[in-house]
Formats: C-alpha cells, sequence, structure tokens
C-alpha cells in the first residue's frame, strides 16, 4: 500500500498554512510536504510537526521571485551567485524542518542564452547543491514538469532528468517523478517507472486533465498504485493536487486506493 503525504500548498487551502497541519493529522496522513517555507520562522513549522506528529518529507530550494514568474533558478548562468545563496537559505531551513530531501527547480530558459549554456549552467549548479546537501545527509531531487502548465520549464522529460544525473556524476540527486506531469509530457507511464525506479526517490501525483485527484480523469490509478507495490517503491507519494470540490469531500480515493491494492490503513 502506498504511503501518501499531503501537499499543504494545494490541500487544506480553505485554512491559513500553519492551520493545514492540524487537518492533514485530523484526515490521517502521517506526512506533509509543500513548495515552500520561507514565508515562515521555521520554529512555526517545527512546533506544528512535532504537535500533530507529522513527518516532513519535502520542500523545494527557493525560487526567485515566484510572484513576477520566477520557477527556479539553477540554469540561469547570471544568477549562480544568487543560486548559491538559495542553496544556504534551504539548508538552514532543512535542517531546522529535519527534512531529508530537497527539490531543486530548473527554471525557465533565460531569454537569450543559448540552450548549451543553460544545460552547463543547470549541471554546474546541480553539482554545487549536492555537494552543499551531502555534507547535511540531504537528498537533492529534480523533477520534469509539463511545458503546458508551465511554458519555458528547462527540465521537461524524464528522460532528460535521468541524464542530467548521469552527467552530474554524484550519488545524492535522485529523480522526483510527478505522475502528472510526465503524463502531459509522455505518458507511458508504468513503462518509466519501472525503467527509471533505481533513480526516483520521491512521487507525486494528481490526475489528468484538471490536476484534481486520483480517479477524475484519464490514468489508471488502480494499476499505477499495484505496480508501485510490486516494485518496491518504499518511498513517500505526494498529493500534490487541486481538489475539485474541496479537500475533503475529494479524499475518498485513498480509501477505495486501500481495495485497488489490498492494502490497510
Amino acid at each position: 500500500m502506498p504511503k501518501f503525504a499531503a501537499n499543504l500548498s494545494t490541500l487544506f487551502t480553505e485554512l491559513s498554512f500553519l492551520d493545514r497541519f492540524a487537518a492533514a493529522r485530523e484526515n490521517g496522513f502521517d506526512a506533509v510536504e509543500f513548495l515552500f517555507p520561507y514565508a515562515c520562522e521555521p520554529e512555526w513549522i517545527t512546533g506544528r510537526l512535532a504537535r500533530y506528529n507529522l513527518e516532513l518529507v519535502l520542500h523545494n530550494l527557493p525560487p526567485g521571485d515566484w510572484a513576477a514568474g520566477d520557477r527556479g533558478m539553477a540554469c540561469d548562468p547570471r544568477r549562480i551567485g544568487e543560486f548559491q545563496d538559495s542553496v544556504e537559505l534551504a539548508l538552514d531551513y532543512a535542517e531546522e524542518l529535519g527534512v531529508k530531501q530537497l527539490h531543486c527547480m530548473a527554471g525557465k530558459l533565460p531569454p537569450h542564452v543559448p540552450r548549451e549554456r543553460a544545460h552547463a549552467t543547470y549541471v554546474t549548479n546541480l553539482r554545487f547543491a549536492a555537494a552543499a546537501l551531502k555534507e547535511k545527509g540531504i537528498a537533492l531531487l529534480i523533477e520534469p514538469i509539463n511545458d503546458r502548465d508551465m511554458p519555458g520549464y528547462f527540465l521537461t522529460g524524464s528522460r532528460q532528468a535521468a541524464a542530467v544525473i548521469a552527467e552530474c556524476g554524484v550519488d545524492n540527486l535522485f529523480l522526483q517523478f510527478d505522475i502528472y506531469h510526465m503524463q502531459r509530457m509522455e505518458g507511458d507511464l508504468a513503462h518509466s517507472l519501472r525503467e527509471l525506479l533505481p533513480l526516483i526517490r520521491h512521487i507525486q501525483l494528481a490526475d489528468v486533465p484538471g490536476r484534481h485527484e486520483p480517479g477524475t480523469g484519464e490514468i489508471n490509478y488502480p494499476y499505477l498504485f499495484r505496480l508501485l507495490d510490486e516494485l518496491g517503491y518504499d518511498g513517500w507519494i505526494g498529493c500534490e493536487y487541486n481538489p475539485r470540490a474541496g479537500t475533503l469531500e475529494g479524499l475518498g480515493w485513498r480509501d477505495a486506493a486501500k481495495a485497488w491494492t489490498g492494502g490497510t490503513a
């Protein structure tokens, strides 16, 4: 039976961010993830994690100016110093929050920057970040994101990500496989999961179309959950979806997942 972590950036959004931790526990989640913690003091979050006995499984490095359209900066040769500063900030939070893996957003291909130069910058920055994280026992993750939801994003394919990981040549860089994004970009999900499982450290889910909860779209989640059990995947699956009709109203899929896999709570 897969283990599900509530993504507090997309679930329980009718509540303030800090109140979502209690909601996650009250609704049966043992773990949480979110995009960014940087608007909060670390102790505000650690207090909620301890109070509600929740594991934090993932958050992202700072993305730059999100409101201005930044979606990471790791591939931008003009922002290497800023990227290195962002790694330091992320590590400060990660150590206090006790998280053991961080996601580095690649960013959009900068205007007037050749793709080859962006790629070289991306590899260099990933090696820098991986080395800094390794000192603290933290894994670094990269995630391909579909270019229809995020036009211009640099990392869009699972094989592209695998090639980058191989080129970086470090032992704490892994793949974050988002089922929603890879269905939109590639399809053939079962084959990808089988092929890439040795590189996969974290999985996220949502259905297509709409990015809603499993069971609302075209993805055969009963089959994929059984496959992940068959393959022996023992990591967390982050529930990074937009509830179609409210978080609580949409949580029934988790009970269905027990029947799909023959698992127990």
